[in-house]
C-alpha cells in the first residue's frame, strides 16, 4: 500500500552538525533520523519513510560520494542534499552529477536548511505519486482487459458472475478490502448488492439500499461519484451511517452509468492502515465504472441477441435469399444491400433499457488506459513547466487525434482563464484568455463536471466566442476540469479532428493525468520561488 515518506535521515560523522541539523528540522517539525557514517546510512535508506538525504561529503571510512552512488542504485527516487565546506567543490560537483538535488556549504545557515530540505521533501512527495499513478494505471488496464476478454470469450457468463469479477478488479485497483457491485431492481428504487469482496455474508442477506439514502443511493441519485475519509464528522453523513458496517471510516463509490441510464453504483471502503481515499482513486473508480457499465450492457445485449436467435424459425439460405428478394421489391426495388440496419434499436433489460455496443469494448478501454499512461510517462521525464505541458499534450493531439489541445490556469489577478500550454498541428490553435464566466467552458470551471459534445452548439449555453478556438470553428468538444487538493485550477480543451468524437470516459482519464500536470507545474514554481528566497537568505548571510 501507498505509504508516505516525510522523514530525513541526517548523514554526518561530526557530532556538532549532525545534533544540530536534528535541531533545526525538528523545530519545524520535520522528523530526522541522525548517523554518523556511511554503512549506517545505507542500512538506514532502507526504510522507504525516508524521503530526503542530508549527506555529508567528507564522511571518514566510506565517503560521501561513494554512499550517494549506492544510494542511487538502492533508492533512485531519493532526494539528496550533500552538505560540503569550501574546499570541497570538485566532490560538490561530482554529487549533482549523481544527481544530488542540492548542496549545501558548511557552516549551515538554518532557514536556508529548512527551505532546501523542504524543497526537496515536496519533489520527492510528487514523483512518488506520479510512479504510483503510472503503477495504478498499468493494474487498471490489465483489469478492464480481463473483465473484457470474459465477456467476450467465457460462454455462458451471467450477470452475476461478471458483478464478481468487477467487484474483484475494483478491489485489486484501489487496494480496497471491500468492494461491491450494485445494480439497480426492476423497480429501480432499490439497489441490491449482484458481486462483493470482503464481505461474509451471503449476496442475498445484504442489506438493500433505497435510492437517496447514503451513501451508494446518494451517488446513483445525483449521478455523480461521492467519497468521503471520515464519515462521522462528514455533514453529509454524521450520524447517518451504522459505524460498525465498516472497519474504516473511509469509502469511495461511483454511479454506474449505462449510456445515460443509470445502473447503479461502484463501492470502496476499508483499505489497509485506514489510508484515505484520494482524488486520483475517484478518478480510477469513475473509470472502471463507465467500463462496467458498458461490461454489462454488452453482455446483456449478446443474452438477448441469444434469446432472440432461439425464437426464430430455421430458414435454409434458399428461403432466406427469397425472402430479401420479395421484401426488396415489396419496398419499391432497393437492393439487398440497400436494407437498412437498425444501429439504435435497444433491448430490454429488468430495470433498464441499453442499446446494441458499436465499438469493441476492449479497443476502446485500451486506448484510454494507454494514452493516461503516455501522459504521465511525459510528465516524470520533463520539469520546467513549458516543456512538460507541451510534453503531457502531445501524446493527446496524437492519440485522438485532436487539434488544438490547450491547457489553462485561472490567472489570480484577473480571475480569467490563462494559457500555459497547448499543441496546434496546423490549426491556428486556441485562444489565449477565457471568461471563466461564458459558455460551456465556463461550466465546467464552475461545477467540475467535465463536458464531452460532437455538438457544442446544440447546447443553450454554447458561446462561439468562448466555445471555440482561435479560428471560431464549430466542432466536437472536451472540456476538462483540472483539480489541486479538490479545488479547479483551470480547465484543458481537445478539439477532436474531423471524424473524431469527444469522449466522456476518455475526458475522465484525462482529467486525472493533466492534473497531475498542473501539481507539478505549480510545485516548479513553488521551487523557484523557494530558490529565490534561499538566494535572499545567502545574501543576507553574506552581508551580515
Amino acid at each position: 500500500m501507498h505509504q508516505v515518506a516525510t522523514r530525513v535521515l541526517v548523514v554526518d560523522d561530526e557530532r556538532f552538525f549532525r545534533e544540530a541539523i536534528g535541531d533545526v528540522l525538528a523545530a519545524v517539525g520535520i522528523e530526522a533520523h541522525k548517523v554518523s557514517s556511511g554503512e549506517e546510512a545505507l542500512k538506514s535508506a532502507e526504510d522507504e519513510s525516508f524521503s530526503v538525504v542530508v549527506l555529508d561529503i567528507d564522511l571518514a571510512g566510506m565517503s560521501g560520494l561513494d554512499v550517494l552512488r549506492q544510494l542511487r542504485l538502492s533508492r533512485p527516487a531519493l532526494r539528496v542534499i550533500v552538505l560540503s565546506s569550501a574546499v570541497d567543490q570538485e566532490a560538490v560537483l561530482e554529487a549533482l552529477r549523481l544527481d544530488a538535488i542540492d548542496y549545501l556549504a558548511k557552516p549551515l545557515h538554518d532557514e536556508e536548511l529548512v527551505l532546501v530540505v523542504r524543497r526537496a521533501m515536496a519533489s520527492y512527495g510528487v514523483e512518488a505519486g506520479f510512479d504510483r499513478l503510472r503503477r495504478r494505471l498499468q493494474v487498471l488496464r490489465g483489469e478492464l482487459a480481463g473483465l473484457a476478454d470474459a465477456v467476450r470469450s467465457v460462454e455462458g457468463l451471467s450477470e452475476d458472475e461478471l458483478c464478481q469479477r468487477i467487484a474483484q478488479s475494483v478491489s485489486e485497483v484501489l487496494g480496497a478490502t471491500k468492494a461491491s457491485v450494485m445494480l439497480l431492481d426492476g423497480d429501480r428504487e432499490t439497489l441490491r448488492v449482484r458481486g462483493a469482496v470482503g464481505n461474509d455474508l451471503p449476496l442475498a442477506e445484504l442489506s438493500t439500499v433505497s435510492i437517496g439514502d447514503p451513501v451508494a443511493g446518494l451517488a446513483v441519485a445525483n449521478g455523480e461519484p461521492v467519497f468521503a475519509n471520515d464519515v462521522a464528522v462528514d455533514v453529509r453523513f454524521a450520524g447517518r451511517i451504522p459505524q460498525e458496517r465498516y472497519e474504516t471510516s473511509s469509502f469511495a463509490i461511483s454511479p454506474l452509468d449505462g449510456g445515460g441510464t443509470l445502473l447503479g453504483a461502484l463501492c470502496v471502503t476499508d483499505r489497509p492502515a485506514a489510508e484515505p481515499f484520494d482524488e486520483d482513486d475517484i478518478v480510477l473508480l469513475r473509470i472502471l465504472a463507465l467500463d462496467a457499465a458498458q461490461l454489462l450492457a454488452q453482455l446483456v445485449a449478446r443474452g438477448s441477441e441469444a434469446a432472440a436467435r432461439e425464437l426464430e424459425p430455421e430458414v435454409d439460405d434458399a428461403s432466406a435469399r427469397e425472402f430479401v428478394e420479395t421484401h426488396a421489391a415489396k419496398e419499391g426495388g432497393r437492393g439487398e444491400s440497400e436494407i437498412p440496419v437498425l444501429a439504435e434499436q435497444t433491448v430490454s433489460h429488468p430495470g433498464f433499457e441499453v442499446a446494441p455496443p458499436v465499438l469493441e469494448v476492449s479497443d476502446v478501454r485500451a486506448g484510454d488506459a494507454e494514452l493516461a499512461r503516455a501522459v504521465c510517462e511525459a510528465i516524470t521525464a520533463e520539469i520546467e513547466p513549458a516543456r512538460l505541458l507541451d510534453a503531457s499534450l502531445q501524446p493527446i493531439a496524437r492519440n485522438l487525434p485532436a487539434a488544438p489541445v490547450a491547457l489553462y490556469l485561472l490567472d489570480p489577478a484577473t480571475g480569467d482563464l490563462a494559457i500555459e500550454g497547448q499543441v496546434t498541428g496546423a490549426t491556428p490553435g486556441d485562444r489565449p484568455r477565457l471568461s471563466r464566466t461564458r459558455g460551456l467552458t465556463a461550466t465546467v470551471l464552475q461545477t467540475g463536471r467535465l463536458v464531452a459534445t460532437d455538438h457544442p452548439e446544440t447546447d443553450p449555453r454554447f458561446d462561439p466566442e468562448v466555445d471555440t478556438p482561435a479560428n471560431d470553428a464549430v466542432g466536437p468538444l472536451l472540456c476538462i476540469p483540472l483539480r489541486l487538493r479538490g479545488k479547479i485550477m483551470g480547465i484543458a480543451r481537445v478539439f477532436p479532428a474531423e471524424g473524431a468524437s469527444a469522449s466522456a470516459r476518455t475526458g475522465e482519464v484525462l482529467s486525472a493525468a493533466l492534473s497531475a500536470a498542473v501539481r507539478n507545474v505549480l510545485l516548479y514554481r513553488s521551487l523557484l520561488e523557494s530558490i529565490d528566497e534561499v538566494a535572499k537568505a545567502r545574501q543576507n548571510l553574506g552581508a551580515a
